[in-house]
């Protein structure tokens, strides 16, 4: 058998070559070329520690004859043993049918639970309350022109979830020995994402890209026996003996099911209100609301890589920062877009929330990212019940819509720490998908919130130059950071209702595209354990 040898801390100038990397992998581990069967770069990462002297440092690894004689002691050169993702076995032909697998929402999490079991030989039915990816786009890009809400179509519901309309970012800090990222990582550049997502060290596929990709994996689990049904919300349940038996869509019929994936998203209010009423066991969990804060993306770049870098050679500059504020909430930079849009991503009448989101090129003149803070239970009205963080919710986002009559409100950091609405940008504009006007956001948080989001950002500047600038632009409101509950699940990923698996962000057990996408892997392997 041959082996494989990890090689890190492989330092190229900027401009360089693939041959230069697998040149410089093989003196550092002290093998001939001639014996390297084969090179796959793991990770790409820019060392900006020296400004004037910018590098690339790359990880690779090196498969290597078995009689080949690594170098020993060394701390960038070692022996490992790759994993691969073992997909379970598919089911028996022979095996008795039974009713058919019921997934509830096409974002990450719900997509990667169909796809891992339609190759494993089950045919889910997905069901989506929103549009499919193209048709969606189109209520997106409307809404986002003239106000015009679709209320089950938006930047919150519809096939790819969420994330669809984000900046599609892959990073994850989920630890993963069984090799679950890696495979979603694979099955993305399968249907089209860009292959450098397996190795740069914040791989980002991009909201325009990221629609084609889950577009090509829907007809995959088309071809291998699963449905879609779009338009198509699950209205209630119907459990017998302590098992989930039937599920209703769009209160009109009823569909017998052997088992439900719960992947609804943070956003599917009604069907929280659903559950509960159902009995299903949940409870409200923390989470972190905030602002859209946006600087100069050359700012960004200069900061991160020095004044003059060649930008063509290096990624759109990112950052990311935290502070614990002396009131003891912690504040924290949240889903940065470099090269982005701060966008209107509401989803409910009367409400406001935003989102950031980049496309691949990253190319628009401005940085954004949320800059949060923690809230906890003890800040929501009703602190007891599991909704609470809902209702939570909802009342910073009624209070955000109010602000602009109904437009993404925006203020001046300047005038937020004054405490008065802005009348016009700085040296600056807004790159904004969505209408927008000028209010005083000062009013809608507790002024504990405001006070710790103050001295987060003063501490920022400290950090990046220019980042508490008087002209940087504040958007309202970051509230949908992750979901307000968490719907309580077993060993076997069952709730105490069996054959209901709380599955994602939405049920609390996520926190991003592909943390939900692993969950959904997890989530599949139960199913099939438990079935089989």
């Amino acid at each position: 058998m041959n082996k494989t040898i990890q090689v890190s801390q492989i330092s190229v100038p900027l401009a360089h070559t693939k041959e230069e990397i697998f040149q410089k992998a093989c003196a550092l581990a002290q093998i001939p070329t001639k014996k390297v069967i084969s090179m796959q770069i793991m990770k790409q990462s820019v060392d900006a520690r020296k400004k004037a002297t910018l590098n690339y440092t790359y990880t690779v690894r090196l498969v290597v004859d078995a009689q080949q004689k690594i170098r020993k002691n060394h701390a960038h050169v070692q022996e490992i043993q790759p994993v691969t993702y073992q997909i379970p076995k598919k089911k028996d032909t022979a095996a008795e049918e039974k009713q058919p697998i019921a997934i509830v929402g096409a974002g990450p999490a719900g997509l990667f639970a169909a796809y891992l079991l339609a190759q494993c030989g089950y045919c889910p039915n997905i069901y989506e309350r929103g549009k499919e990816v193209s048709a969606r786009q189109q209520d997106v890009e409307a809404f986002w022109s003239d106000g015009s809400l679709n209320l089950e179509s938006n930047v919150q519901f519809g096939e790819g979830g969420a994330g669809t309309f984000s900046d599609g970012k892959l990073n994850t800090l989920v630890k993963d020995k069984f090799g679950r990222s890696r495979y979603v990582l694979e099955t993305f550049v399968k249907f089209g994402a860009p292959e450098d997502i397996l190795y740069v060290a914040k791989p980002h596929v991009g909201t325009d890209v990221l629609r084609t990709v889950v577009e090509r994996m829907r007809q995959e689990i088309i071809g291998l026996g699963g449905t879609f049904h779009f338009s198509t919300k699950v209205t209630d349940l119907h459990i017998k003996d302590g098992k989930i038996s039937e599920i209703e869509l769009n209160h009109k019929e009823w569909k017998v099911v052997s088992g439900v994936v719960l992947a609804i998203g943070h956003s599917a209010r009604d069907t929280f209100q659903m559950l509960y009423e159902r009995q299903i066991p949940m409870a409200a969990k923390s989470f972190a609301v905030g602002m859209r804060v946006e600087h100069p993306q050359q700012m960004i770049n200069e900061s991160q890589y020095g004044t003059g870098a060649d930008m063509t050679l290096l990624p759109t500059a990112a950052y990311k920062v935290t502070h614990q504020a002396s009131n003891g909430r912690g504040v924290y930079s949240f889903c940065m877009c470099p090269g982005g849009y701060v966008v209107n991503a509401s989803s409910e009448e009367n409400c406001l929330a935003v989102n950031g989101m980049s496309y691949r090129k990253r190319d628009s003149h401005n940085a954004n990212s949320a800059i949060i803070i923690s809230v906890t239970p003890a800040d929501f009205p009703d602190k007891e019940h599991p909704l609470s963080g809902v209702a939570f919710q909802r009342m910073l986002e009624e209070k955000t819509w109010k602000l602009a009559e109904g437009k993404v409100p925006q203020q001046l950091y300047g005038d937020f720490k004054q405490n008065r609405a802005s009348t016009g940008y700085g040296s600056f504009d807004s790159c904004v998908k969505g209408l927008h006007g000028f209010a005083n956001l000062r009013s809608l948080f507790p002024e504990a919130v405001n006070e710790a989001f103050c001295e987060g950002m003063e501490a920022f500047g400290r950090k990046i130059r220019g980042f508490n600038r008087e002209d940087c632009i504040l958007s309202g409101v970051e509230s949908r950071t992750s979901s307000p509950v968490r719907i309580h699940r077993d060993e076997s990923f069952q709730s105490e209702i069996r054959g209901l698996y709380p599955c994602g962000e939405g049920a609390g057990y996520a926190g991003g595209i592909m943390s939900a996408a692993m969950d959904g892997l997890k989530v599949a392997e139960a199913i099939v354990q438990e079935i089989k």
